[in-house]
């Protein structure tokens, strides 16, 4: 990546808040500072061109600055710093720090502002920050002596890195950073929170689980923060339980396992629901129940059920729905000591009939994978003659990609044939929208390419999720940070018009009515690959399968960003 201007250090020269800041970053480890710039924080923005080890990032518009930093610390696990201007910058980011506050990213958001000596007039473009940031942000405050400046930016990076992670906000108004701040720079201190229920809770919480006949688990990203992979999966093999990922954007356990039961959606309550309706126990860990848009509003756990929950979050335990038992703690911790403790409980019946839940769900996913690859190839048979189908574009690309390749999933309704050819096995390899906020896929898959220049990083997104942050694609080129983008273009909102059958399905509303023609994103049709070479980026439409592999080897060759236009069948037309 290349650096936006040509540096030189700074001479120890009067020490005002602007560099202050600067030498806080720095104390930090952070290296890259993600921003759109404007005139209310010109001090700092000429401050940054004297640190030649703080990169700063520039983006064209505030949603993919802030989407672009979210990718970064998804792929490192440290917060992304950005920096933005005014209420008209923090305004444009308002979507995708939603999308940060519900993904639990570590992030720190700044913007400037005129200063706190024009309160009073309601200067123009003057506005309360705070306020604007604060639904959206696990914390927000606003710096107003010089004196507390970088007490702050440490008290707003530790909030940020500390479970429940989370972006949080720091006004900083142009007049305070300008004077001399006395306060010394120190590394910011994050607490330590790996804590582990006492053995008593943790027996006790075993013995309820040991008998289940038909046990369930929901995990959250919760489990990859704490990186409790390993443990999750060990757990789930030994109680011989299917695990549903909520709300997940990060891989909770390999999706090849057989006791991996898929995302449980963020839609409709009672299709959540019905994952554990007939469970006798349930162990929900990192994560809340249910993160639906339209929820259940009854209890969906069968009377009688048993219901553990173990989350570093202890707003998150029993949120929605009463259980059992919950224990706040680390969870891969946790997990670890509740499955030696789980081992010890279980009679030899119980652990028999356990292996036989997992020898049976073996049996069945591998039945259900076979058939699903084998319509996969069925279709596209005749692909040549036939629209191209995102089954062609990721069996092709899965046959180019080298074994460290890290995939950034926005492909929502192609992201099932995505995830069978390209199945998400390792830590660190996948990441994935949870839905709410579009336009995640380009610039997050630019953050996770600047945390791992080294490897290849293919981000996927749709053709109306690829407008909402497009501008990102200008970002890739300016610096040369070489990801990868397809785009499944299938002519609009795809996504929409599934949920609108099922919301008529579920109100007996006409199922077969056609679908409103704003669902679909055309007359014209977006041209990614002008668009892209408008930003810098060389592109490649693919049309037949025919032509993918000499597409896709060109994209995954070529010595900096490249996209790839999918032109998909849209299977939506009609219901």
């Amino acid at each position: 990546m290349t650096a936006t201007t040509d540096r030189t250090d700074a001479p120890e020269l009067l020490a005002t808040g602007h560099r202050r800041l600067l030498e806080q970053l720095r104390a930090d480890g952070v290296r890259f500072l993600f921003g759109n710039p404007g005139s209310s924080e010109e001090g700092l923005l000429d401050e940054i061109a004297r640190f030649p080890d703080i990169d700063y990032v520039l983006g064209l518009q505030e949603a993919a600055v802030v989407c672009t930093a979210d990718g970064y610390a998804q792929a490192t696990g440290r917060p992304g710093v950005v920096l933005l201007h005014s209420g008209v910058g923090l305004g444009n980011a308002v979507g995708s720090l939603y999308h940060a506050l519900h993904r639990q990213t570590p992030m720190l958001v700044m913007a400037g502002e005129a200063g706190v000596a024009y309160d009073a007039l309601e200067a123009h473009m003057s506005v309360n920050l705070v306020d604007i940031a604060k639904p959206v942000t696990k914390y927000a405050t606003r710096v107003t002596h010089p004196d507390s400046l970088l007490r702050l930016v440490r008290r707003c990076l530790k909030v940020a890195a500390t479970p429940p992670r989370g972006p949080v906000f720091l006004a900083l108004p142009q007049d305070v950073l300008d004077q001399i701040s006395g306060e010394p720079v120190v590394p910011t201190t994050v607490p330590d929170t790996r804590v582990v229920p006492e053995p008593g809770a943790i027996q006790a919480a075993a013995r309820l689980l040991a008998g289940a006949h038909n046990p369930v688990i929901i995990a959250g990203d919760g489990i990859a923060a704490s990186g409790a992979v390993a443990e999750l999966t060990r757990f789930a093999e030994i109680w011989g339980a299917v695990v549903h990922g909520a709300m997940a954007s990060e891989l909770l356990m390999p999706w090849t396992h057989p006791l991996w039961g898929g995302l449980t959606g963020h839609m409709f309550g009672d299709s959540s629901a019905s994952l554990v309706a007939q469970a006798d126990a349930v162990l929900i860990c990192g994560t809340y129940v249910f993160p639906d848009v339209f929820p259940d509003l009854e209890n969906p756990f069968r009377p009688g059920a048993t219901v553990v929950h173990v989350d570093l979050d202890p707003y998150a335990i029993a949120k929605n729905h009463p259980v059992t038992t919950g224990m706040l703690g680390d969870p891969r911790l946790t997990l670890h000591a509740l499955t030696g403790a789980l081992e010890e409980a279980m009679t030899d019946p119980q652990r028999h009939a356990a292996a036989e839940r997992v020898h049976r769900r073996t049996v069945q996913r591998t039945a259900e994978l076979d058939r699903a690859l084998a319509d996969d190839l069925g279709a596209g048979r005749n692909a040549d003659s036939a629209p191209l189908r995102m089954t062609a574009v990721v069996a092709a690309l899965a046959a180019l990609l080298p074994d460290d390749a890290i995939v950034f999933d926005e492909a929502l309704t192609n992201s099932p044939a995505l995830t069978r050819w390209l199945p998400p096995t390792r830590p660190g390899h996948f990441f994935q929208t949870p839905g709410g906020t579009l336009g995640v896929g380009i610039p997050g898959a630019i953050g996770a390419k600047i945390a791992h220049p080294e490897r290849t990083v293919v981000g996927f997104t749709g053709d109306g999720g690829g407008m909402y942050t497009c501008q990102a694609l200008w970002t890739a080129a300016h610096h040369r940070i070489g990801a990868k983008f397809v785009v499944c273009h299938n002519g609009g909102y795809q996504l929409l018009k599934d949920n609108l059958e099922q919301y008529r399905q579920d109100h007996d509303d006409d199922p077969g009515a056609a679908f409103p023609p704003f669902f679909d994103v055309r007359e014209p049709r977006v041209d990614y690959v002008n668009l892209a070479a408008g930003m810098g980026v060389p592109a490649a439409r693919a049309r037949h399968a025919a032509d993918l592999p000499t597409i896709l080897r060109t994209m995954l060759d070529h010595d900096g960003p490249y996209l790839v236009e999918a032109v998909l069948d849209d299977p939506g037309d009609t219901p």
